[in-house]
């Protein structure tokens, strides 16, 4: 997979991120010839928990998963990144070492923009730093989600509430799921192990609020899934 190589290439990356969007084309394209590109593979890290931050990354084709792995193995996912994304705003602006790792999940391209040159472009164009703190404080509410999942849901709940995002616009009965992720996968973005995973999924369908066909879920009883997702609705 090439590389973004000419600065035109580059702009037009940095245009994708919603936060430089409203950026003049002079000043993307002195942007553009800031950054540096780098290539990588499934499964290869993008940067580890701790490392120091050196600027902002941005995914310019394919996708990376945000990650922190325990000392015992166990894994928690936090979100996954697509084309237009930047990583790393936090640690960009405090000085300390990433939160959590960046692992590329397809092959992948990324730019990044020194710390400097963002700090320089925050003070120059005041509405960019103003958006940053947007797109940092939806993270905040999510990790927040992520926190109070984990101390306050059982593991039904949060895979109820996985099971009902994956569906788009309100739930019906009969309402089909293709699962994508393995019951592993899934585990470490619900914050659980596989077994947990197994054990939910066996309470959900022997409670009839869906049923199972290897990787296809189907939804039975939406109304109790919705009661789950509120975090009201027990299953037996």
């Amino acid at each position: 997979m090439a590389k973004p190589q000419t600065r035109g290439e580059r702009a037009e990356v940095l245009g994708r991120v919603p936060y430089f969007g409203s950026l003049p084309a002079t000043e993307l394209s002195r942007l553009a010839g800031r950054c540096t590109a780098r290539s990588l593979g499934p499964g290869e890290v993008l940067f580890e928990e701790g490392e120091p931050c050196p600027g902002l990354f941005i995914v310019a084709d394919g996708l990376v998963e945000i990650r922190q792995i325990s000392l015992r193995g166990r894994e928690q996912v936090f979100h996954t990144e697509g084309p237009g994304a930047a990583l790393g705003e936090g640690p960009l602006f405090d000085g300390g070492g990433y939160i959590a790792s960046a692992v590329a999940l397809a092959p992948t391209r990324v730019l990044l923009l020194p710390r400097a040159e963002v700090l320089g472009v925050c003070r120059r164009h005041p509405a960019v730093a103003l958006a940053m703190l947007k797109t940092m404080a939806r993270r905040v509410r999510h990790f927040a989600g992520i926190v109070g999942d984990l101390a306050f849901r059982p593991v039904t709940e949060r895979l109820a509430r996985h099971l009902d995002a994956a569906v788009a616009g309100p739930i019906k009965a009969g309402a089909r799921i293709e699962l994508t992720l393995t019951q592993a996968q899934l585990a470490a973005r619900l914050g659980t192990v596989r077994e947990l995973v197994a054990r939910a999924f066996a309470q959900l369908e022997a409670s009839g609020v869906i049923a199972r066909d290897r990787t296809r879920i189907v939804i039975r009883d939406p109304a109790r899934l919705a009661a789950l997702v509120r975090g009201g609705g027990g299953v037996t």
